[in-house]
């Protein structure tokens, strides 16, 4: 089943009380929901992220991605800004978090939420999703292939990040994973290694590891693009959302 939905950009108080854009999709005909923070990935606050978004209002969650560049450069386009972003730095730890944390707290103050929220990202953003559940009380964390969760980024990495197995113990939600077998950043041994982690700390989690997939396979815009490893994820991916945040009325895709 298809929901009804609208989107509209709007302002909501992220890190350190700073107004920041955001790109929010709701469903329109359902009584209550649970809801998803997006994190877009490195290349920015782009369409096919707000598409994402969107894919989740259509199967019944009220969706909010936060503009994560619009400090550095408000109005710009998604590639300008992208690369205004990677000569800064980056995003830091700290931002990510509390622009997150502002967007659940945007969420949960909807009239429709079950006050349940989850975070996806992918790419760099699946990295922040998983750093956002370790440090946010957030019901479900999902993590699509991101890089250097186990492991400090390498020097030709164009942004300087730090492992995260140390902050494991602050997760409080249900994780999800799901990876290429073909990819390098994070890898096959990486992707074992968390897995390792988590069960040791006691954190429910549930990996997925698609076969001639590699970084990238959800991407429609790029060659990476895996369309039965996609199709499949997305699949998992409403699954997870229906046992984690979900309401009864949200149906899960054929």
């Amino acid at each position: 089943m298809t929901h009804n939905l609208k989107t509209e950009t709007i302002s909501f108080v992220g890190n350190q009380g700073d107004e920041i854009e955001g790109y929010l999709a709701l469903p329109t005909d359902v009584p209550s929901h649970g809801s998803i923070v997006v994190i877009h990935h490195l290349p920015g606050y782009d369409e096919s992220t707000k598409e994402i978004a969107r894919r989740f209002a259509a199967n019944g969650y009220a969706a909010l991605m936060p503009n994560l560049y619009h400090r550095l450069a408000p109005g710009a386009s998604a590639d300008d800004a992208a690369a205004i972003a990677r000569n800064a730095g980056g995003v830091s730890d700290e931002q990510l978090v509390g622009d997150v944390q502002g967007a659940m707290h945007y969420l949960q103050a909807l009239p429709t939420s079950n006050g349940k929220v989850a975070c996806i990202g992918f790419c760099s953003g699946g990295r922040q999703s998983f750093l956002a559940g370790c440090r946010l009380p957030l019901d479900a964390i999902i993590d699509c292939y991101g890089a250097f969760v186990t492991t400090d980024s390498t020097p030709e990495f164009p942004l300087s990040v730090r492992g995260l197995l140390g902050e494991i113990p602050g997760i409080t939600g249900q994780v999800l994973g799901l990876f290429g077998a073909d990819d390098q950043y994070p890898s096959p041994e990486q992707n074992n290694e968390l897995t390792v982690a988590l069960t040791a700390a006691h954190k429910p989690h549930e990996f997925h590891t698609f076969e001639g997939a590699g970084h990238a396979f959800f991407n429609v815009d790029r060659p990476s693009y895996r369309p039965e490893s996609a199709v499949e994820g997305w699949k998992i991916i409403m699954k997870f959302l229906n046992k984690t945040i979900g309401e009864h009325h949200v149906h899960l895709p054929n």
